[in-house]
């Protein structure tokens, strides 16, 4: 099973990766940008440095999820893979830039992912007032830098990508506790089969 864990930045997803980690010791964990060391060189080129050029980022991104899909998730396709991000966040963030229609974004997603997608995924979901709390305490990324409306669209585009590219999908309330939430993720593994 190949399961991606989606939601913006501060919703929990490091928490619950490393929550699941202990569950799943035998898991392969893994990160988009950056889950391979081609992805880490460009992870840190979008999140640090920045591109100012729209095509330039979403090529960067597809770039790195091809290299993802080939080099991570198509070898451990027997494996339980568990993904902080996916295809998801990858369309609902180029969604949000509306430079593509979403034609060519699936078209093009397609292509870099050669139709691998996850199997399921688990989105978890913010409000507006504690997003805005959440970010109060920690420093900015690249994306971050951009604020809580541009956040909120892309948290908005998230169901809908999962739904455009076919991918089943549980929407949890961030706001819950750790423990709560962690059992709800557990429970679509072991339901799965994948346990």
């Amino acid at each position: 099973m190949y399961l991606a864990l989606e939601g913006i930045d501060t919703a929990g997803k490091s928490t619950q990766m490393a929550a699941l980690h202990s569950l799943f010791p035998k898991a392969l964990f893994t990160k988009e940008p950056g889950g391979t060391p081609t992805g880490e060189q460009i992870r840190t080129l979008l999140l640090e440095t920045g591109v100012q050029s729209s095509r330039a980022e979403l090529l960067l991104f597809l770039a790195d999820r091809s290299e993802h899909i080939e080099e991570v998730v198509i070898p451990n396709r027997t494996s339980l893979i568990i993904s902080d991000r996916s295809v998801i966040s990858g369309m609902a963030y180029a969604m949000v830039k509306q430079a593509f229609s979403t034609a060519e974004l699936l078209e093009l997603n397609r292509f870099a992912t050669g139709g691998i997608f996850p199997d399921y995924a688990v989105i978890l979901k913010l409000t507006e007032a504690e997003l805005i709390r959440r970010l109060g305490v920690k420093s900015h990324d690249a994306i971050e830098a951009r604020g809580t409306d541009y956040l909120l669209a892309i948290q908005d585009e998230l169901e809908h990508a999962a739904t455009l590219l076919g991918i089943p999908t549980l929407v949890i309330d961030a706001a819950l506790d750790i423990d709560t939430i962690t059992e709800q993720i557990q429970e679509i593994i072991i339901t799965k089969g994948a346990s």
